[in-house]
């Protein structure tokens, strides 16, 4: 029996995409008013967000950027839908997710290095380990020389500086991070941009931003998600084709930067959707 020639045309198989980092599938969210109604704050969203993506969530005030953010990071619990990370279910809180919010809710009678080894020790990390660890990540958010000081002796940057540094110790696949610099001066805010890029660049992981900023939004990310007026749904998600790593003074001068914010901007504006996709 001769053998069967193989077929020189035909491709090989495609390999399997990735799976993606985190899956938001059909969640909505309803809260009970101090009247007792019935208050839709998100309707039926659905996003994948691949690992190591920068993405950020823009839209009214109101419309639910904030829920959603608490929503996977398991501090709120979906009326409708569900939400994975590493294809695993979301049911509450866990050291995959590291949430950074505004408020920097750091403990005011511990240290800098007191505040960021706390994670570790409570995760059975010992001493010595925990306080590496620490002093590394406190020298990389630009911290070094404030290990003993107090959140009270510090600047609002400098104690938000101190929020990432912790979060980022117990080495979170996935950081979510809402309005972390929206308290904060326009030059220190700034700063920080640049500080959460470099991190970014040489970590990788993944980050969840919300920002009212439509500058800061297109600055960061490589994924823009708009949101609606509540109830939020998603009306457009925007690709940022931008080199990286990024340079503000450089991107200042490309009419692609500019041209992003000006047509997000027009979409925050709330036009109808059905004119979005004319």
């Amino acid at each position: 029996m001769r053998p069967v020639p193989l077929r020189q045309d035909v491709p090989p198989p495609a390999a399997a995409p990735a799976p993606a980092m985190i899956e938001i599938a059909g969640v909505s969210q309803s809260f009970q008013t101090a009247g007792r109604k019935s208050h839709l704050a998100l309707s039926d969203i659905s996003l994948s967000i691949a690992e190591g993506a920068f993405v950020s969530i823009l839209g009214p005030s109101g419309c639910g950027k904030s829920t959603l953010l608490y929503i996977v990071g398991g501090f709120v619990k979906p009326t409708a839908g569900t939400v994975k990370v590493r294809e695993r279910l979301i049911t509450g809180p866990g050291p995959d997710r590291g949430p950074v919010f505004q408020e920097f809710a750091l403990f005011p009678w511990k240290t800098v290095l007191g505040n960021v080894t706390y994670g570790l020790r409570q995760q059975g990390v010992g001493r010595a380990e925990a306080e590496e660890r620490a002093r590394r990540l406190i020298g990389m958010v630009g911290l070094k020389g404030y290990e003993n000081f107090y959140p009270k002796e510090l600047s609002g940057g400098m104690k938000q500086r101190v929020a990432i540094a912790r979060t980022l110790a117990y080495n979170p696949a996935v950081l979510l991070m809402d309005e972390p610099f929206g308290a904060l001066d326009a030059h220190t805010r700034t700063r920080l941009q640049n500080d959460l890029l470099d991190i970014w660049e040489r970590d990788r992981k993944t980050v969840l931003f919300v920002t009212h900023a439509v500058d800061e939004a297109v600055y960061l990310s490589d994924k823009v998600v708009v949101m609606t007026r509540s109830p939020g749904r998603i009306k457009q998600v925007i690709d940022i084709d931008l080199p990286r790593p990024r340079r503000r003074a450089e991107l200042l001068l490309d009419p692609r930067y500019q041209k992003y914010i000006v047509d997000i901007e027009r979409l925050i504006e709330d036009a109808p959707e059905d004119e979005l996709h004319a």
